[in-house]
């Protein structure tokens, strides 16, 4: 049986393939050619045309992306409640990372060693205190006794090594204890009896020859120089005019022996001390090497003992 030709609606005639029996005639589908005029022809393959993909829904994007908003909100409440939870916990270390869920990006800090402070024991502390306050004790007990002792004795005028002249010890023979000058000599005496220095007084005086007794008994009949500066210190009324009763004068340069009268003086603070004879000893010190009584009160000074 020949090959029946079916009229197809758009005008191309179909091909029918007889299946060599009796019946309807089995339908072959046309391959459609491609067009080789088309650009990419040659990779389109032949068959059915895919569907068109379908446009989202402009309110599908608007709930899409409030969804998006709320999920970055509670992240963000989350990490607030987690900075939160670390200020409270005194913020640990740096480069530790939390081991919870919601705070796994925030840092946390490693707990610093405190420092080891060990306490000072009771006993101790009583002990220093003690101690220190002993130490500041004599400190001030030390200052008042070298203020006291020179308001007493004085510095300025003698150094230490002139208490080893005291009571006429001779140690002039060796060292500078005695004034340079001869009026100077005398002056020191009612310098020392002003300030009511005994010894340094005494030690004006020569001890070889018993000039201190002499001085002594001129002065008052007392039992030695010791007792008479005693005594002769109880009549000062001013301390400063008294030391500077006698000042330097005149005398021969090549002279060995001077004279001074302290009636040549005005005597003023205290008694008048009588008449002085200073020579010249070693390495050009003067020594007073006699004394002759005077008045208590020069004719010069009739009024006796003042001050200002």
């Amino acid at each position: 049986m020949g090959d029946v030709v079916e009229q197809r609606p758009d005008g191309d005639p179909g091909q029918h393939r007889d299946s060599g029996a009796a019946g309807e005639p089995e339908i072959v589908p046309d391959v459609v050619p491609a067009d080789p005029n088309r650009p990419g022809a040659e990779l389109t393959p032949a068959g059915p045309t895919p569907p068109a993909t379908t446009q989202p829904d402009p309110e599908q994007l608007r709930q899409f992306r409030e969804f998006q908003q709320f999920q970055q909100f509670q992240q963000f409440l989350r990490f607030q409640e987690a900075q939160g939870q670390l200020g409270q916990q005194g913020q640990g270390q740096p480069g530790q990372l939390s081991t919870t869920a919601d705070t796994a990006l925030v840092p946390r800090r490693q707990p610093q060693a405190e420092p080891i402070t060990r306490k000072v024991p009771g006993w101790l502390q009583w002990l220093g205190k003690k101690i220190l306050g002993w130490l500041v004790f004599f400190l001030l007990l030390a200052i008042f006794a070298t203020w006291a002792f020179n308001e007493l004795f004085g510095s300025n005028d003698d150094n230490s090594t002139e208490a080893a002249a005291r009571m006429g010890g001779g140690t002039y023979h060796t060292e500078e204890l005695l004034a340079k000058e001869p009026y100077e000599a005398v002056r020191k005496v009612y310098h020392h009896i002003a300030q009511g220095r005994v010894d340094f007084a005494c030690g004006r005086f020569d001890n070889d020859n018993g000039i201190q007794q002499r001085f002594a008994e001129n002065t008052g009949d007392h039992p030695d120089c010791r007792h008479a500066v005693i005594a002769l210190h109880e009549q000062v009324t001013h301390v400063n005019d008294y030391a500077e009763s006698i000042f330097p004068r005149w005398y021969d340069p090549d002279a060995t022996t001077v004279r001074i009268d302290s009636c040549d003086f005005d005597i003023q603070g205290g008694p008048a001390l009588g008449v002085f004879t200073v020579t010249k000893v070693e390495m050009g010190q003067w020594l007073i090497t006699d004394h002759e009584p005077g008045p208590s009160v020069c004719e010069a000074n009739p009024t006796g003992p003042t001050g200002n």
